[in-house]
Parts: structure tokens; sequence; C-alpha cells
């Protein structure tokens, strides 16, 4: 196992890290839960096999996630380990999950509840999940980072950061705002001018703050490559899979202290600790033809793409609170990765705060505001067949 340098907090990780969001579950009744023996034994064969970074959060699977963590590193392998978890400032302010009305007592509740369920003392590094363009003020507001310095004080945590997903400008703004510890982007092959950007990498490892990279396999969307893009894949001297490209892809960035990637299955597991195993899993590990090829693969991904929407979002708002961007870009994704699977599980969290394309009631409203002339209400049938039925 390759390992790396963790920012400023003096230790090092292994270049993979296991995320714990995508664990292997169970179906019971109309519900999933986390298949506990088989998750158990991933967690274990990772710490035994050079694994020294955990990344989980206090809702991954229906808040169960940290418990199953918890109970896998029992009995020695918690001390081998770095924990990250993470809470998100809406569970501060829920009076449901907290049960309290101040904000800060919610957070230190929640922060307790995470260390009974992970069985240990301290957590090595906490996040402010998600912050985002819509929070982040109200993050600053309730002095959410003074709270976490408190905890930090009292040894509950070691470490503090937060996670991002979302533009640049916003990511730079959270990022100079305070001396993080970490930061969490998603970066991958298709994301390099999304979400935060190269622009984010360089910025944080300008400031010494270590970065952990989320999503490099854009939710196992890369894992299997479509015929036209395997296709270029092919073209390389160099036979490799789906999943070792997108790896190279991010472990190229000097600045990347550890890539987080969740894993489903042991054989997932064991072929991922092999690829971070390599002599060459190094920062430069990728040369000028490989870089050519990677930047073809994301053009040819770009180009699969079934409905013409550009994401402008003249057609918003609409009146019944329908996504319209957001469940065209999911089904867009389906048609590009050539599955569909990651995109109903998203799709799913898009339901559930009612922004899916169900509550569409054909008033056509849109139509007359898309530059492009989709019919849209037409597609949001056949987008919402497509992407329902997830169950979690």
């Amino acid at each position: 196992m390759q390992y790396r340098n963790y920012g400023k907090m003096g230790f090092k990780v292994s270049a993979f890290g296991m995320g714990c969001m995508r664990l292997p579950r169970i179906f019971v009744g109309d519900h999933s839960e986390v298949d506990r023996e088989k998750a158990w034994e991933m967690i274990r064969y990772a710490a035994d096999n050079g694994v020294n970074y955990f990344d989980t959060a206090y809702g991954y699977h229906n808040k169960t996630s940290e418990e199953v963590l918890g109970e896998a590193l029992e009995g020695g392998l918690r001390e081998k380990v770095k924990i990250v978890t993470k809470q998100p400032f809406g569970t501060m302010t829920d009076l449901k999950t907290g049960g309290g009305k101040n904000v800060l007592d919610n957070a230190r509740r929640n922060l307790e509840n995470t260390l009974k369920k992970l069985r240990t003392s301290y957590i090595d590094v906490y996040l402010i999940h998600n912050i985002g363009k819509s929070t982040w003020e109200d993050t600053k507001k309730e002095k959410i980072i003074e709270e976490y310095e408190k905890f930090r004080a009292e040894g509950l945590i070691r470490g503090i950061g937060y996670s991002y997903h979302g533009r640049y400008p916003t990511f730079k703004e959270v990022l100079d705002f305070y001396d993080w510890d970490m930061c969490q982007i998603q970066q991958n092959l298709i994301d390099v001018e999304r979400e935060a950007t190269e622009q984010a990498i360089r910025d944080a490892g300008k400031k010494g703050t270590a970065l952990v990279i989320m999503e490099p396999l854009r939710g196992g969307n890369l894992a299997v490559p479509p015929a036209p893009i395997q296709g270029i894949y092919d073209e390389y001297k160099e036979k490799r899979s789906g999943v070792e490209w997108a790896f190279r892809h991010v472990l190229n960035y000097p600045e990347v202290s550890t890539i987080l990637s969740g894993v489903t299955t042991l054989e997932q597991l064991k072929d991922n600790i092999e690829i971070f195993s390599k002599p060459e899993a190094v920062p430069g590990c990728l040369n000028d033809e490989e870089k050519k090829i990677i930047a073809r693969v994301r053009d040819k991904y770009n180009s699969l793409k079934s409905i013409p929407c550009t994401g402008c979002e003249y057609c918003l708002p609409c009146p019944k609170g329908v996504n319209i961007p957001g469940v065209f870009g999911k089904y867009n994704e389906g048609i590009m990765f050539g599955t569909f699977e990651p995109a109903r599980r998203s799709y799913m969290f898009q339901a559930r705060s009612g922004q899916d394309a169900s509550l569409c009631v054909e008033c056509r409203a849109c139509e007359k505001k898309c530059p492009q002339h989709i019919e849209i209400a037409r597609q949001l049938k056949v987008t919402h067949e497509k992407l329902k039925g997830w169950v979690e």
C-alpha cells in the first residue's frame, strides 16, 4: 500500500481510504440494511492489508454506518487506523435528531452519539458535512467551527475539516476562512472543471491542508466503461481497467492525501488495494500520452447524452418544485455511463426532498422558457420511469 502525508497533522495515511457509504446490503421487507457479517469482513480485511483510513458519516446507511464500522474495528484494530466522520449542519438544527433547541447542544449530542456508535473515545478528523453556499453563512453565524474547537480541546476530536460538493468560488471562500486540518471534495476524470475544479486541489496544497478526494469513480459510474470509452482505453499499450484509469487520474496529483472509494464486495476491495499498492501508484504517475487518453475519454463521456439539457436553469422555478435540470442530469448520467443504478440511488434522495419528476402536472410553463426547446413534460415522464425504484 502506498502512503501519503496528511496535511499538517503529522501522520501518513493509505493512498486508498475505505468509504463506508456503499457497504453490502440485504433486503428486509420493503427496505434494505447493511449486511453486517460481510461488512465486518471487508473492514477488517482492509485494516489487515494496509488500509488505515476509514470514512463514514452521521447519515450513511440510514444512520447505521458508524455503528457497523465501530463494531468491525473493536478488538485492537481501532488503534491501527484513522476514523473520519461527519455531521451535517442540518442535524444540528433538526429538533427530531438533536432533541434540543440549541444548535450547539444538538451538535454536541450528535457527536456523543457518534462516539458511542464508533465505540471510541475520539475521532481522528471530524467534518462539517456537505458545507454549501446555502448553509455556509448559517454555519458561521452559529459558530459551529468554534464548537468543534471545543471538541478538540476536550480530546473528543483531533482534527477539524469539511466536505464540499459545489463550485469553486464557495470552496475557496470556505478554505480561506479558517485554518482547516483537512477538506474533502469530489474529483474524478469527468469533474475536472466541475465541482471544485483542479484549482481547488492546488489551493489546498499551497495551504498545507490535507486534501481528501471522494467519488473518484463517480458513484461507480466509471468502473465499467461503455464500448465507446473502452475502445479509447484499448488503444493504449498497457491494458488497464476503467477503475484503474480513474484512480490513476487522481493519484497523479501530489496535493492529494487519500482517495476514498466505497466498496460493496470483498472482490472490489481486493482489487482496489492491489491498484493502490503498485509501485507506480504515486504522484506524477501519468505520462503525456495517458493524459491525452483521459482527455479524450472525458470528451467522449460528455458526448454520450440523450436529453440536450445544458443546466441553464431557465426552466426554474417549477411551480411544483421539480428540479428539472437535476432530473435530466441523472438520466443523462445513466445514458452516459451505460448503467442507471447509481443514478437511481441519487434520484431516490431527490424524491425524498420533493424535487422528482413524479410531481410534474404538465403545465408546460417550463417549455416556454427552455432555450433548447426540450419537450420537458414528456421527457420528465420518460426519466421518471427509468430512474424510479431504488430501495434503501
